[in-house]
């Protein structure tokens, strides 16, 4: 492995990244094995036992209804996680070919891509979704759809900033001389890239929908009843914060956890790929790289 290689290797799994790293791991696994790893139906009422605190039968207590909040949080990680997905993957899906496409080719396509993306951008996020849900209707694919649709401008922009760089440089120019198509140069030779700085945008994108699908559930626009969800949670424990705040506090520590490591991760992402957001090696020390490398 050459030396430049093992650097950056070494500067990406910093102490933070490694923890990220797990704890972005230990949720998805959560996730995913929610049937196996939960010790009661989510949606089972039990009113014998109605905001009882943490014990053998119940991990971390129950709500209001007499609900296993520890089988809840698990269901709830599932669907916040994967619709956080589905909203930036629709964004992707939408926001890149437009992006890169008005980039490239500019003229007349490129300030009408370019208004729409200010006229999106100068409403706030959860308001222009609030307007989407209001119209189409409360729930979650109706949530993920509208957060997708206002994400596209922000990858559109990126996408189009980039793209506008990269047109003008020498391989581009070569792929156009031996008669590569405008769609093969965008694809085959600009797009990879573009494809680090995008990667890091749309991982920081994924921290952002999981706080506004929740924040959409919390007003009840988002997941409805009695399906678990993060937000939903918040919005149940509330109500009841006074008398047990556990109900409240463990879907808002998951969420704190869950985006906090998505912003670390995309960090180290960002910092492995450009050279300029890398921590640099003291002196000493890189007097002792310079003197290993000379021999």
């Amino acid at each position: 492995m050459k030396e430049s290689t093992r650097r950056k290797l070494k500067s990406f799994f910093t102490v933070p990244m490694i923890v990220s790293i797990l704890v972005l791991f230990c949720i998805l696994f959560l996730a995913v094995a929610a049937e196996q790893i939960a010790t009661h139906d989510p949606n089972a009422l039990d009113l014998k036992a109605l905001l009882s605190r943490p014990s053998a039968e119940h991990v971390l207590g129950t709500d209001r209804t007499g609900r296993d909040l520890f089988s809840r949080l698990l269901y709830g990680s599932r669907i916040t996680i994967l619709s956080a997905f589905c909203v930036v993957i629709i964004s992707a899906l939408i926001g890149i070919p437009f992006g890169m496409c008005a980039g490239y080719y500019g003229g007349l396509m490129d300030k009408f891509f370019m208004r729409v993306s200010d006229v999106i951008l100068s409403f706030p996020s959860l308001l222009l979704a609030f307007v989407f849900v209001a119209a189409f209707g409360r729930g979650v694919i109706n949530a993920v759809f509208a957060l997708g649709i206002v994400y596209v401008p922000m990858l559109a922009k990126l996408a189009r900033s980039m793209i506008l760089v990269e047109k003008n440089k020498v391989y581009v120019e070569a792929a156009r001389s031996i008669g590569y198509s405008n769609m093969g140069i965008i694809v085959g030779e600009i797009l990879p890239n573009c494809i680090a700085t995008l990667a890091v945008q749309m991982t920081l994108d994924i921290g952002y929908a999981i706080l506004d699908l929740a924040a959409m559930s919390f007003l009840g626009l988002g997941v409805q009843p009695p399906t678990a969800d993060w937000g939903a949670m918040l919005a149940d424990g509330r109500i009841v914060i006074t008398v047990s705040p556990l109900v409240s506090l463990a879907p808002g520590i998951m969420i704190i956890i869950t985006v906090t490591a998505l912003n670390i991760f995309g960090d180290g992402i960002r910092a492995y790929f450009d050279p300029s957001q890398r921590k640099l090696p003291s002196l000493r020390k890189f007097r002792k790289m310079v003197a290993a490398e000379n021999g």
